[in-house]
C-alpha cells in the first residue's frame, strides 16, 4: 500500500493516458472532423503515439531527448505563431497526434488554450453516458450551439431540439428573413434556454433534485409546461414568470426589467491580463480600446504586456463567467497580434470617487 501510495502521489514519471487504450476501452471507432478551434489544455490528458515520453504534467520525462523542447521553448518565448496541433477526441478528453512539445511548452507557461485541429472519435460501447455523449454529439452538430447543456437521460437532447424546431418555424412565419435553424437555436438559448435556466437557479429549486443538472430541470418544466400543457406547482417565482407557451415566455423575458429582479447585479467587471507579438503593444492597445466593453488598456512590464479592465451590463440571460469568457474568447484572442490572456475576475471590490473631474 505505501507503494502504491508513492507511485500514485510521489513519482512525477507517471505517464499520460494512451488514446489507443482509452479508443479500445470506449469503442470509439466512428469519427468526424471538427475542424481549428481552441482548446482548454487541461482537457488534453494524453498522445496517440508518445505517451509514454510524457509525465502527467506534460512535461519531457528525465531521459527522453529534450533538443526539439528547447526549440518550441524557444519559439513561443519569441511569440513565434505556430501551425495548429493535431488532436484526436473521446467524449471531453483530448489526445495529441501532432504537437506533444508544443502542448508541453505551453502548459509549463501557463497558457489556457491552445489552437487545435480535432478529429472526434465517438463512442459506441453501449453505456448509457456513451449514449447520452453520442445524443448531445449529434444535437450540437446541427444547432451548433456551446457545449454547456448536460443531460442525464436518453432522448432528452432529441426533445430539445423539438423545441428548437418550433422555435424556427416561429421566427420564420413572423420574419421577412428566413431564418438558419443554426440561428434560430442561437436565438433560442438567449431567448428561452438561459432565462428559464436562471430562473431555476435563482429559485433554488435544484436543491431538491441533487442528482439532476440545471438543464435537466429545464427539460423537466419546459416540457411539462410548454409540450403537454400539464399543470405543475414548482414555486411562486417559477409560476409567475413561466406563462403555458413558449414564445409567449419568450416575449415576456425579453420585456422584463432590471428592477424586477433586484437579485442581479447590474454591471460586472473582470481585468484581462494580455501577452502579444513583440512591437505590437500599442497597436493592440488601440485595437483593444476600440471595443465599448474595454474601459482601460496598460502597457506594463512583466510577464504579460498589456492589462485591460472591461466592464459589461449583466442581464437575466448570462452568468458573469459566461459573459467574460465569450467576450474573452470571441474578442480578445481573436485581436491581431495577440497570443496569451488570462482572465481575473473579483470577488469583491472597494472603488473611491475620482479626486479630480473634468
Amino acid at each position: 500500500m505505501i507503494n502504491y501510495l508513492k507511485k500514485l502521489f510521489l513519482n512525477d514519471e507517471t505517464s499520460i493516458k494512451s488514446f489507443a487504450d482509452n479508443q479500445q476501452m470506449e469503442e470509439a471507432y466512428d469519427e468526424r472532423d471538427l475542424g481549428v478551434r481552441a482548446v482548454p489544455l487541461d482537457k488534453i490528458v494524453g498522445s496517440v503515439g508518445r505517451y509514454r515520453d510524457f509525465n502527467r504534467q506534460f512535461r519531457l520525462k528525465k531521459d527522453r531527448p529534450s533538443s526539439r523542447l528547447e526549440k518550441v521553448n524557444e519559439a513561443f518565448k519569441k511569440k513565434i505563431t505556430l501551425p495548429p496541433i493535431i488532436l484526436y477526441q473521446i467524449k471531453n478528453e483530448y489526445y495529441v497526434l501532432d504537437g506533444n512539445h508544443r502542448v508541453s511548452a505551453a502548459k509549463k507557461l501557463g497558457y489556457e488554450f491552445i489552437d487545435a485541429r480535432i478529429t472526434e472519435f465517438l463512442p459506441s460501447k453501449k453505456t448509457l453516458a456513451n449514449i447520452i455523449y453520442n445524443e448531445k454529439s449529434v444535437f450540437l452538430s446541427k444547432t451548433e450551439l456551446p457545449d454547456t447543456i448536460e443531460l442525464t437521460e436518453v432522448g432528452q437532447y432529441q426533445r430539445l431540439e423539438k423545441q428548437i424546431e418550433e422555435h424556427h418555424a416561429f421566427l420564420s412565419e413572423n420574419s421577412k428573413d428566413h431564418a438558419l435553424f443554426s440561428d434560430a437555436a442561437s436565438d433560442w438559448y438567449k431567448t428561452i434556454y438561459k432565462p428559464l435556466t436562471t430562473i431555476i437557479k435563482n429559485s433554488r429549486i435544484g436543491y431538491h433534485f441533487p442528482k439532476r443538472t440545471r438543464s435537466d430541470l429545464y427539460t423537466y418544466i419546459s416540457i411539462h409546461q410548454w409540450e403537454r400543457g400539464k399543470k405543475r406547482e414548482y414555486g411562486i417565482g417559477i409560476d409567475q414568470l413561466i406563462p403555458k407557451d413558449m414564445e409567449e415566455f419568450r416575449l415576456k423575458m425579453k420585456k422584463l426589467k432590471d428592477f424586477e429582479l433586484p437579485e442581479m447585479k447590474h454591471w460586472i467587471s473582470a481585468f484581462i491580463l494580455i501577452e502579444v507579438k513583440v512591437g505590437k503593444e500599442h497597436e493592440v492597445m488601440k485595437r483593444l480600446h476600440s471595443f465599448e466593453e474595454i474601459q482601460e488598456v496598460h502597457f506594463v512590464h512583466g510577464v504579460f504586456d498589456l492589462i485591460a479592465k472591461m466592464m459589461m451590463k449583466r442581464d437575466l440571460l448570462s452568468s458573469d463567467a459566461e459573459i467574460i469568457g465569450q467576450f474573452v474568447h470571441k474578442k480578445v484572442r481573436k485581436v491581431k497580434d495577440v497570443t496569451k490572456t488570462q482572465t481575473l475576475i473579483p470577488i469583491s471590490s472597494m472603488e473611491k470617487k475620482p479626486l479630480f473631474t473634468h
